[in-house]
């Protein structure tokens, strides 16, 4: 396959392959400041199925394998925490010795997210449909284990979400309404754009 991938793509390449090969030292790095076993255990496991989808890319590439990505099953921990409840302050640790699983999980997290954007990036560059398909699939893989770190990062306390008053998420996510199109019956779309007089302008009524 390689030798018929353009200049462009190639390089896109070559940029997410190094890209994982740093993402899986940063990982070996960290186990070793992991207290929490459970947290331990999440990162072997997502150290695996890097390594796993690194050595899947260069199959590919070198045509020795021509499988699908494989996806990336994460393990749920139940519903979100919504609210703020007393936030630690935060600042740059004075030395490599006061790491701890805050700082472990929240570098997890900020890698996937990277690598999340770069391969979905470098999928949009590519002409290839397979090197395409297999760039989506890694940018999936990298969004769901990012998803399972925050899980772990959102039920311990380390990223805590704020929230607005029920009635202001209400009137920004309520100002909008469909677009009209020919399949969409008139007197259906006057049924959606009535909203209750609340003395507001149209676009900001509830």
């Amino acid at each position: 396959m390689a030798a018929h991938l353009g200049a462009h793509e190639t390089m896109e390449v070559h940029e997410i392959l190094t890209s994982s090969i740093n993402a899986i030292n940063h990982f070996q790095l960290y186990r070793s400041f992991v207290k929490d076993q459970r947290l331990l255990q999440m990162l072997d496991r997502q150290l695996q199925f890097m390594t796993n989808e690194y050595n899947h890319m260069l199959q590919t590439l070198s045509q020795e394998g021509f499988g699908q990505a494989a996806p990336y099953r994460s393990e749920s921990m139940g519903a979100p925490v919504y609210g703020l409840d007393n936030p630690a302050p935060q600042s740059p640790n004075v030395s490599m010795n006061q790491l701890d699983d805050w700082d472990v999980s929240s570098s997890m997290l900020s890698c996937h997210k990277n690598s999340a954007a770069k391969k979905m990036m470098a999928a949009l560059e590519c002409a290839n449909p397979q090197l395409r398909r297999m760039m989506q699939q890694s940018s999936i893989n990298c969004s769901e284990q990012a998803y399972e770190v925050w899980q772990y990062m959102n039920h311990m306390g380390y990223y805590q979400v704020p929230t607005m008053k029920e009635e202001t998420t209400n009137t920004v996510l309520h100002s909008y309404r469909p677009a009209m199109n020919q399949a969409m019956n008139p007197a259906m779309m006057q049924g959606m754009n009535q909203a209750p007089a609340t003395g507001m302008p149209n676009q900001y009524q509830q």
